[in-house]
């Protein structure tokens, strides 16, 4: 692999990088109006916010995209970072059990979904993480609590993956394991390592890389079982008769693989030694394998959204996240390996995205598209957050690591606390 910390100078055209840039300005603005007293709302496809439970996902994704934000030096987003740590640590934080509920009502009143949810809490550890870096106040508060809780609920040491979720009290434990919630765990344990110097969030962040990749995605023609029992034993059929739900689809989801070939590099990076040779082999396998199955599967340019296990489409709508992490994963390939392939690719995907997905008239992305590659709302209605399309938009300036906002830190782009 060539030197991770480097920017890939060479992974778009000057003017495609000039395109990026002004369309992570757009997305930022676009951002702002997620703000409400209680965190961050669910955006409609006008940038309204949509009147429903504030979820805990969505208002700490926001919380970081504009802590990004004030990492690139855009005036007004600290405040917007220091508003997201405080509705979190306020709002929807559970004063009698820890942890955080997973949806409040709209004015942040009281929880709605009291479940302890992995997947969200990934999302608290990583809101941390950024306004730390920003210096946002009360961040490092947030990230300390995170991690005890994370530690302390969801870590399977002998498993070396993360456990699903749990009841309010945390004395019931869904039977149940996701890949997607351990996804989400590896990128803000890279990012709390990134932040803390504490390299065990990112031994951790290892050791489910190496299971869901080397072990699973490997013995399964690089088709990553997205379902397990407790005891992470593949559930296939799980879903069968709900294949387009929006966090667990029946059957393969490419967009994972997509999202794990970068993941896999960043982490391989980090930790570095022989013993992550086989990364970058089975980085390729996977965006490869993604390629195949989903790529302009049913005659029309995008990525379906799930397939079978043969490879055969199932839900062929495309999701605007299923791209973004197609960009990712041709970044990370580019600047891990090198190679004139991913740049085209990188670029030829960046086109789809400007015909298809950009909404130029009301702003961010569209984030579903019927197999004609109209806007549709099969699985996804409005416009929910701006994070994985905004994180694409910073990756022709960024290196393989550190994680996204320790990046721009680093780089620079704005005079930051000490």
């Amino acid at each position: 692999m060539t030197d991770p910390t480097a920017a890939p100078a060479t992974v778009c055209s000057p003017e495609v990088a000039a395109e990026f840039e002004a369309e992570a300005d757009r997305l930022l603005e676009f951002t702002r109006g997620a703000a409400v007293p209680g965190g961050f709302g669910w955006l409609g496809d006008d940038g309204r916010v949509v009147e429903r439970d504030l979820e805990l996902w969505i208002t700490c994704r926001m919380t970081h995209v504009c802590a990004l934000g004030h990492l690139l030096g855009k005036p007004g987003y600290l405040e917007l970072v220091e508003h997201g740590i405080a509705a979190v640590a306020d709002n929807f934080h559970d004063e009698i059990n820890d942890g955080w509920y997973a949806a409040i009502a709209p004015d942040g009143s009281r929880p709605t979904v009291t479940d302890k949810q992995a997947y969200a809490h990934s999302f608290v550890i990583l809101a941390g993480s950024s306004g730390q870096v920003c210096g946002a106040a009360g961040a490092d508060d947030l990230l300390a609590t995170a991690l005890a809780v994370h530690d302390r609920r969801f870590w399977d040491d002998r498993a070396g993956m993360a456990r699903e979720s749990f009841s309010a009290d945390w004395r019931t434990e869904e039977d149940y394991r996701g890949i997607n919630a351990n996804m989400h765990t590896v990128e803000a344990y890279l990012a709390a390592g990134d932040v803390t110097g504490d390299r065990l969030w990112h031994e951790r962040a290892g050791r489910i890389v190496t299971r869901a990749i080397d072990d699973f995605a490997r013995d399964r023609s690089w088709r990553i079982p997205e379902h397990f029992t407790a005891g992470f034993e593949p559930l296939p059929d799980y879903n069968r008769d709900e294949p387009a739900h929006p966090f667990r689809p029946y059957g393969a989801t490419p967009g994972h693989a997509l999202e794990w070939t970068r993941l896999t590099l960043s982490t391989a990076a980090t930790l570095g030694g022989q013993e992550w040779d086989w990364a970058l082999p089975a980085a390729t396998a996977l965006t490869e394998n993604a390629i195949a199955d989903a790529w302009d599967a049913d005659g029309a340019e995008g990525f379906v959204y799930t397939t079978d296990w043969d490879g055969a489409p199932v839900v062929r709508a495309r999701m605007h996240w299923v791209l973004t992490e197609a960009l990712g994963a041709a970044w990370a390939l580019h600047h891990a390996g090198g190679g004139e392939r991913w740049e085209a690719l990188f670029e030829q995907w960046w086109r789809y995205a400007q015909t298809h997905l950009v909404d130029a008239e009301r702003g961010s992305w569209h984030a579903e598209l019927a197999p004609d590659n109209t806007p549709y709302a099969g699985t996804w209605a409005g416009k929910p957050d701006t994070y994985h399309a905004l994180q694409a938009m910073l990756l022709p300036r960024l290196p393989l690591v550190p994680s996204f906002a320790s990046a721009l830190a680093v780089a620079g782009h704005t005079d930051l606390p000490s």
